[in-house]
């Protein structure tokens, strides 16, 4: 090498991970047409192959609209409906977390490959039995834990695991919001299995199993409501002797939003918000530092690719989000919500 040659980057650049465009097109079903199905059926059509063909909802009024704003060519009034079209390739569930199980059984049972939204289910037990079923058919079945497939993320990963910061010893992350509304919104309403858990700190949690997979020891601290759902939480995660997360996620404040991974020869930092496409700062203990640029538009494309790639191998599930992955994140998040006394209808 002479002293003119670039110094390869010691995280990923976003070139080195497959441009979404590039994947097989699919043709997407959205089971329930609220603001997260929104953002997937702009997204998706703008930065890949796939369409979004039909929209499903139990309000045929409401169908009509979401097609209508979104220029989707189908809308049908029930979710039995839609899973029975036999233009579509997948089904993506946006549903209350509360239904992702029955939702995701109900397209399985018609032959449609899933995304089911995170948290996946509402415990570990729900999501065994999407997995068994999805088996059983031989589907596609995964997650939309869509930030494990945004570049950035996958480049901290790849790094940590491959031993640039060292033996990690502490993971810190927070994802905090003010969410405060009615009593009957799903965030807040048990029947709906809301609270801070499911929907922001499964952003946290499922970092740092990533990082390091599935912890040796759990603690959790937080607040419930009236009504008994959690509000906020501080969970603390041990693996091995010496490394600890702390997940922090709340419903009554905004957060940094940022994660840190510290390690005995330096740290990463993710700037904000850490699960968004962000910059990550490398500083390492002999002085070199280095910036990954992460910052793009969108960043649900990389997901549904990803969907797509593997659907069209004639896989059933993602190597970067397995099956066993999203089990081992639900593990977590049940022992949480025991120790923090959570319990939902219905399960």
């Amino acid at each position: 090498m002479t002293a003119t040659d670039p110094v390869a980057p010691l995280l990923a650049p976003a070139a080195a991970y497959p441009d979404p465009a590039e994947a097989p097109g699919l043709r997407w079903g959205i089971l329930a047409a609220g603001g997260i199905a929104h953002r997937f059926a702009t997204e998706i059509p703008r930065h890949t192959a796939s369409t979004i063909a039909a929209v499903g909802s139990r309000s045929l009024d409401r169908a009509r609209a979401f097609a209508r704003e979104m220029d989707v060519a189908r809308a049908y009034g029930s979710y039995e409906e839609l899973v029975a079209d036999p233009g579509l390739d997948a089904i993506y569930i946006a549903s209350p977390h509360s239904e992702h199980r029955d939702h995701a059984l109900l397209a399985l049972q018609a032959g449609k490959p899933v995304l089911v939204e995170k948290a996946f289910a509402r415990s570990a037990a729900e999501a065994r039995e999407v997995f068994a079923a999805a088996q059983s058919r031989g589907l596609f079945a995964m997650e939309a834990m869509w930030s494990r497939f945004l570049p950035h993320y996958r480049s901290v990963v790849a790094a940590v695991r491959g031993g640039l910061l060292g033996e990690i010893v502490a993971i810190n992350a927070q994802h905090g919001q003010h969410l405060v509304f009615g009593p009957e919104h799903r965030l807040w309403n048990p029947r709906l299995a809301g609270g801070a858990l499911l929907d922001l700190a499964v952003y946290p949690l499922s970092f740092a199993h990533a990082l390091l997979g599935k912890p040796d020891e759990i603690h959790a601290f937080g607040s419930l409501t009236d009504r008994g759902v959690d509000s906020a939480e501080t969970i603390v995660l041990r693996h091995g002797p010496v490394t600890l997360t702390v997940a922090q996620a709340s419903m009554l404040t905004g957060m940094a939003n940022a994660a840190t991974i510290s390690g005995t020869d330096g740290r990463i930092d993710i700037e904000r918000t850490f699960y968004n496409p962000s910059d990550a700062v490398l500083t390492l203990h002999d002085g070199r530092t280095e910036r990954l640029a992460g910052r793009h538009a969108g960043g649900f494309q990389y997901e549904a690719a990803e969907v797509a790639r593997r659907i069209a191998a004639g896989e059933t599930q993602s190597p970067l989000m397995t099956w066993q992955d999203t089990m081992e994140v639900m593990e977590i998040m049940d022992e949480v919500r025991r120790r923090l006394g959570v319990a939902f209808p219905g399960e």
